[in-house]
């Protein structure tokens, strides 16, 4: 196994000084012998300001050649990135720069004005160089961690993943977790070697770190994207990109964005390989994706926890399984019958994972840790699901969101799944609300472009779907639910954010 993850890169620009690296989104194009140098860069300025073995480096921005370098800059120096997407809020960052206690943090504000608008905050300095232009803070008084040898200890990357309320919480992928995830992520891929990969994942989120790495480990290219819009991808999917992954929302809104357009379904014959993860699967919206892309549409799991991805499908085209497929490489799993929201009889347990892509724990977090495994060194994720008959898994829900309706567990995303077989509606979130005594289910949709949809209609056509105990109390039809910087559903903010709708009705 390589020792650190920045050897990938240097030995995807050994292998290619000057094949296609980087495309970033003003279109500059750089080669991996390019991506090297500016890391190299990146390191000599980080460690003339002080960083040391053992410290965190925080970087503040959107997908751009600067966090890149910066990314694998600060492994040279065995010092941990701390990844933070540039849109976070001033709050959301001051409480994550004071919980992870940084050397420096870098402002990536050549292409980013939400960079630039938290760096005025700071009394940064400017750099520039083959990485592009920062802006820096130096810290003073960081107290580094203990720097190992081994990589299944040393850690690489933190992220965030309860950063935006209450206590923030960091879990720490070491250079062996993503050495791993990109090993299991080419295998899956089956990385080619002038495949183009789409990237408008935020690098501070692990599907976009996950890409990352399976682009340096298969040496092949990375087209980057700051924000997600249906023009630029339906752009790029016609021009070079041959490998697509993102959450079915980013899917979707490509799909409405093309038929708009008059153009039914993609036909450059470009692309080989496209995923959808984040999400459960239904079967009439991965024969929808199909029919657009003309080849399967592949579904997975993971976490932050898990490093991304450790299950995935293989799928012929029209294949109806809608699994996230099996476990992958040396990844273990089991399930706990005992847990939250576990049903037995219908073989539905928490989701517990094993192996060389699970973080170490949570950093400066010991108490939070324990917590986080079994006695047997397994990972709790709080995901419900179980396994079929050829060990594939079926994501159920979390055992958080379990919404319990007169006595029965109705899980989300089952009820979810029904409402997006309606042909009009694009996206569905479905949550629990607690009243006296017992919970309703609460149910939001975004409808396609040009249609309308009541709630009473809707109510029809799950009548035949779901059990009375599963059928929703309220259907609210929205314009955009809200999401993540990632496309993915903010469900604990439907509730609050269509309070005026709820109560409308209601009163």
């Amino acid at each position: 196994m390589k020792n650190r993850i920045h050897e990938l890169l240097i030995g995807a620009a050994e292998a290619g000084p000057n094949k296609l690296a980087v495309i970033d989104h003003d279109d500059t194009k750089y080669a991996w012998g390019d991506v090297l140098v500016a890391a190299n860069e990146a390191a000599a300025m980080l460690k003339a300001r002080g960083v040391k073995p053992g410290d965190r480096v925080v970087i503040v921005g959107e997908n751009c050649i600067e966090v890149v370098a910066f990314f694998f800059g600060t492994g040279f120096l065995d010092a941990s990135v701390v990844s933070i997407n540039a849109r976070s809020t001033a709050v959301e960052l001051d409480r994550i720069l004071s919980h992870s206690d940084p050397s420096a943090v870098v402002f990536p504000t050549r292409l980013s004005k939400a960079a630039r608008d938290h760096a005025q905050r700071f009394e940064t300095t400017q750099q520039t160089g083959a990485f592009g232009a920062v802006d820096i803070l130096t810290c003073a008084n960081a107290s580094p961690e203990q720097v190992f040898d081994d990589p299944a200890e040393q850690v690489a990357l933190l992220l965030y993943t309860s950063g935006t309320t209450g206590t923030p919480k960091a879990a720490m992928l070491t250079h062996q977790n993503l050495y791993a995830a990109a090993l299991c992520a080419a295998q899956i891929h089956g990385v080619q070697e002038n495949d183009v990969n789409f990237l408008v994942l935020p690098l501070s989120h692990v599907f976009g770190v996950f890409v990352l790495m399976t682009a340096a480990y298969g040496k092949t290219a990375l087209r980057l994207e700051a924000q997600f819009t249906p023009q630029r991808l339906f752009d790029a999917l016609n021009q070079d990109v041959t490998l697509l992954s993102g959450v079915p929302q980013m899917h979707a809104h490509l799909f409405n964005y093309a038929q708009a357009h008059g153009m039914p379904r993609y036909n450059a014959g470009k692309l080989r390989f496209v995923a959808s993860g984040g999400a459960p699967l239904d079967a009439s919206w991965k024969w929808q994706a199909e029919e657009f892309y003309g080849i399967p549409m592949q579904n997975g799991y993971g976490l932050t926890e898990s490093t991304a991805g450790v299950c995935a499908t293989n799928s012929e085209m029209g294949d109806t399984d809608v699994s996230a497929g099996p476990i992958i490489g040396a990844n273990t799993m089991k399930l706990d019958f005992a847990a939250t929201g576990a049903s037995p009889d219908d073989g539905v347990g928490e989701i517990l994972l094993g192996g060389p892509q699970i973080t170490k724990g949570y950093f400066r977090d010991p108490e939070q840790t324990a917590m986080a495994f079994d006695p047997d060194g397994y990972f709790r994720t709080g995901d419900l699901g179980r396994l079929d008959e050829q060990e594939r898994l079926h994501i159920v829900g979390r055992s958080k969101e379990l919404i319990i309706r007169s006595g029965f567990n109705v899980y989300p995303a089952e009820v979810e799944a029904a409402l997006t077989e309606h042909p009009e509606v694009v996206l569905a979130a479905v949550v629990g609300r607690k009243v006296k005594g017992n919970e309703e289910v609460m149910a939001f949709v975004s409808a396609r472009p040009g249609c309308v949809l009541t709630e009473q209609a809707l109510k029809n056509f799950l009548q035949d779907r779901l059990a009375p105990y599963k059928q929703p109390s309220r259907i609210v039809a929205v314009d955009a639910l809200p999401t993540a910087p990632t496309g993915k559903i903010m469900k604990s903010e439907l509730l609050t954010t269509f309070a005026e709708q709820l109560a409308e009705h209601e009163a």
